[in-house]
């Protein structure tokens, strides 16, 4: 294989397609990139058994082949490489020679048969969603998937259809975000599916470089992503996701409504102080005023005022100082809803009965 291709280009492509390989690796081929040239331009591709990318880009291609070496080294080597400069790479008999300006580097290979790759099998849903629609979907729910392995079914976004809309929820058992957007065209009787954490995270950085639509095809164990030059392809996780809609408060009658800018900056104050392994605030709800407190053995205590609208009987009530935080982070406009019941009963949050995302959030005892 003999190809040259501009510096950028090839930065590029490889900061997409190497953030999927593990830095330690068993498994020799999968800590390398493959590399193929034809003519279509440069094929990159790179994963790890249970995600895989692929990018075109263009490139002067003088030899067709194939050949895989070491993706963190190759994406150092762009790097470091000058801004501007033209990178020449062949490959062959177990090597491969890279040549930039007065820079060269010889690296090994492995032989391209021995790359491994995700058999797709039929993936009969493919519907579109706008590459804005999907951002807003990873970034108000990606934050409560959970991390804790021994509960894998959790370790994802949960995808699913009901009542005209496509819904996504993630949570950690702790909290609750779920967002609903229209059903798109061609979704109607998808599977259930979860969407693994790497694969959300991946997603997300190539969505920031995608204007228009993105291509989605599933099955019931696989899921794709086409992003104009890359494709996104990962396995799913095989498991049941709980049935979420039951923790969803429907009779929550106290109602709190509050600045979400001024009401997180004072949760961020008081818990300060908070020890790190109870992070817990305490909400002590008035007429219009509720005061944020934080009492801990080994720092002291810490109390704020914040103004809202409250006109339901008083009460106490705790939260953990980080839930709460990265919830009201992900709240846009300038009011957010907190619909309570008691100090014991999950409460649900959201800027208003129209917005896209709702959160719960279980209480804590403080």
């Amino acid at each position: 294989m003999k190809a040259t291709i501009e510096r950028a280009t090839l930065l590029k492509a490889l900061s997409h397609v190497q953030s999927v390989v593990e830095r330690r690796n068993t498994i020799p081929i999968l800590s390398n990139v493959l590399l193929e040239a034809s003519d279509a331009g440069l094929r990159l591709m790179a994963t790890d058994l249970d995600l895989q990318i692929n990018e075109t880009v263009d490139a002067a291609v003088d030899q067709a082949g194939a050949t895989t070496v070491s993706a963190h080294t190759l994406f150092d080597i762009a790097r470091k490489l000058p801004e501007g400069a033209q990178v020449q790479m062949s490959a062959a008999e177990g090597k491969m020679l890279i040549v930039a300006g007065r820079a060269r580097f010889n690296l090994a290979t492995l032989p391209r048969d021995d790359f491994p790759v995700i058999a797709e099998g039929e993936l009969p849903t493919r519907f579109e969603l706008p590459a804005a629609t999907l951002r807003q979907i990873i970034d108000k729910a990606r934050f409560a998937i959970s991390t804790e392995e021994t509960r894998y079914y959790l370790n994802g976004i949960f995808l699913h259809t009901a009542d005209g809309v496509l819904k996504a929820a993630a949570t950690d058992g702790h909290r609750l975000a779920r967002v609903t957007v229209p059903q798109p065209e061609g979704a109607e009787g998808m599977p259930d599916v979860i969407v693994p954490r790497k694969c959300i995270g991946e997603l997300r950085k190539l969505l920031d470089e995608v204007e228009g639509d993105v291509g989605v095809s599933l099955s019931a164990t696989k899921i794709r992503f086409a992003l104009g030059h890359a494709v996104l392809t990962s396995k799913l996780i095989d498991g049941t996701f709980p049935d979420y809609s039951r923790v969803i408060p429907t009779a929550n009658d106290k109602l709190l409504k509050l600045d979400p800018k001024s009401f997180m900056e004072g949760v961020d104050r008081v818990a300060t102080i908070a020890s790190e392994k109870t992070r817990a605030v305490k909400m002590a709800l008035d007429r219009d005023k509720i005061t944020l407190s934080v009492t801990s053995p080994e720092n002291g205590t810490a109390a704020e005022e914040v103004s809202g609208d409250y006109t339901s009987p008083g009460f106490e009530i705790g939260f953990n100082a980080r839930y709460l935080m990265d919830i009201l982070g992900q709240i846009e406009g300038d009011t957010v809803e907190v619909h309570l019941a008691d100090a014991a009963a999950p409460t649900l949050i959201r800027e208003s009965n129209h917005a896209p995302a709702l959160y719960v959030l279980m209480p804590m005892r403080v």
